[in-house]
C-alpha cells in the first residue's frame, strides 16, 4: 500500500486552513521520475558526486533539490508538474471522505493561491517519498556548517544582515 499524508496549511494567506492529501507515486513511476531528474542534471553539467549512490535517500534528494536550479525550465517543468500529481485537495476540512484532484488552470479558480503553498506541498511530496524532511535536512546542514565555520556569509545566509 502506498504511503499517504495530510497537509493542513497554517501559514497566513489565501490558502490558510486548506487541507491537502498526498499519495506516494507507484515505485515504477517514482523511479522514472528520479531517473529523469538525474539525467537532466547530468545533461546540464550539474556535478553528481562520486559517492552519489552511497549518500542515501536524504543526501540524494537534498542534492537534487539544490541542483534543480541548474536545469532549463523546459526540462524542470514536467518534473514539477508530475510532483503535483501526488497532491489532491480535501475541499471541506471537516469531511475527510471527500477528496478530489486539484484545479490548476492558472486563473482565479485554482485550488492553490499562494506560491508558498506550492513550495510547501512539493517539500511534503519529497518527504513522503524519501521519509525525511528536506527543510530539516537543509537546516541541520546549515547549522553544522555554521558550527564548523564552513558556511558562507552571503546576504541569504542565516544570521547575515543587510548593510
Amino acid at each position: 500500500m502506498r504511503k499517504e499524508s495530510t497537509v493542513v496549511i497554517d501559514a497566513p494567506g489565501r490558502d490558510q486552513g486548506k487541507v491537502f492529501r498526498l499519495k506516494e507515486m507507484p515505485a515504477s513511476r517514482a523511479e522514472a521520475w528520479a531517473t529523469r531528474l538525474l539525467l537532466a542534471l547530468s545533461r546540464n553539467g550539474v556535478q553528481v558526486p562520486d559517492n552519489f549512490f552511497d549518500m542515501g535517500m536524504a543526501g540524494v534528494a537534498a542534492m537534487g533539490v539544490r541542483a534543480i536550479g541548474g536545469i532549463p525550465w523546459d526540462q524542470a517543468q514536467p518534473l514539477l508538474i508530475e510532483m503535483m500529481s501526488c497532491v489532491r485537495i480535501q475541499p471541506k476540512a471537516d469531511e475527510p471522505r471527500i477528496v478530489r484532484d486539484l484545479i490548476d488552470r492558472g486563473d482565479d479558480g485554482d485550488d492553490i493561491e499562494e506560491i508558498a503553498t506550492r513550495v510547501k506541498l512539493r517539500e511534503e511530496v519529497i518527504t513522503l517519498h524519501t521519509g525525511f524532511s528536506i527543510a530539516g535536512f537543509l537546516s541541520k546542514s546549515r547549522e553544522a556548517a555554521e558550527r564548523t565555520g564552513t558556511g558562507d556569509d552571503t546576504a541569504t545566509s542565516a544570521g547575515a544582515s543587510a548593510p
